[in-house]
């Protein structure tokens, strides 16, 4: 992908085909921008992607939070059901959904995006997030109880700072899930200026011709936003993997 992104376009359809380029040709990288609404596509998948994740993470704490600490009948069911969820492919209910979008007027919107992301990634983030709670002593609550914190306080102030790597790591799991998202995005939105980057991309492959030179530059780009923030969050996200490895 980057040795194509780096090729002029008379070497990427040459045979036999090189691996390393030739030539650097640096001028894809500004080409790219100067043809194709590229900021626009980056800013409406960071938009769609950033919102997902935070409403995944107001809704999914307390949720996950109830499903570890609560005792109820059918416990065990409801979380199996969670992951039955995700076993769904989106071609499967792709049509019903657009249908239930045209109906609330929401084709061409971001909330059809963001409400259909935030509800199939929120699954998941309550399965790993319960799992992460699981480990967090329950005493330690109860002393905060009895020192006077509220239940919120205690979720709060005790288990939301000791449980943060497993919230960050739930977080980055959604955002990339948001990000590289693109069958929604393709189905629910026609409009050119509210494509996301997935989108965007797609429509480099033309009828008769691809643009691979542009596709792997646009590509190149686009990963560069999950490997500044898996740089930015490395350290949470090691201790919220090893912490989820030796959960129940």
């Amino acid at each position: 992908m980057l040795s194509t992104s780096l090729k002029q376009v008379g070497e990427v359809y040459s045979t036999p085909p090189t691996w390393i380029p030739k030539v650097i040709y640096w001028k894809n990288y500004i080409e790219i921008w100067q043809q194709y609404p590229l900021g626009r596509y980056i800013s409406n998948s960071f938009l769609i992607a950033v919102t997902c994740t935070i409403l995944n993470g107001v809704l999914a704490v307390p949720a996950a939070y109830a499903v570890s600490r609560l005792r109820f009948a059918g416990r065990k069911m409801f979380m199996y059901m969670f992951l039955v969820v995700q076993m769904f492919s989106p071609v499967i209910i792709i049509m019903p959904l657009f249908k239930l979008m045209a109906i609330w007027g929401l084709l061409d919107t971001y909330q059809s995006l963001i409400i259909t992301n935030t509800v199939f990634t929120l699954s998941f983030s309550i399965w790993m997030l319960s799992s992460y709670f699981n480990n967090v002593p329950v005493d330690i609550e109860q002393a905060a109880l009895i020192d006077g914190c509220s239940r919120v306080q205690t979720i709060t102030k005790i288990l939301i700072p000791i449980a943060a790597p497993g919230i960050v790591t739930t977080a980055i799991y959604t955002f990339i899930s948001v990000w590289n998202e693109f069958m929604f995005a393709l189905t629910f939105i026609s409009r050119a200026e509210m494509r996301p980057l997935t989108v965007g991309l797609y429509n480099f492959i033309r009828l008769w011709t691809i643009n691979w030179h542009h596709l792997m530059t646009g590509a190149v780009i686009g990963i560069v936003p999950i490997v500044i923030l898996f740089m930015m969050a490395e350290r949470n996200l090691v201790k919220g993997l090893a912490a989820g490895a030796v959960k129940s």
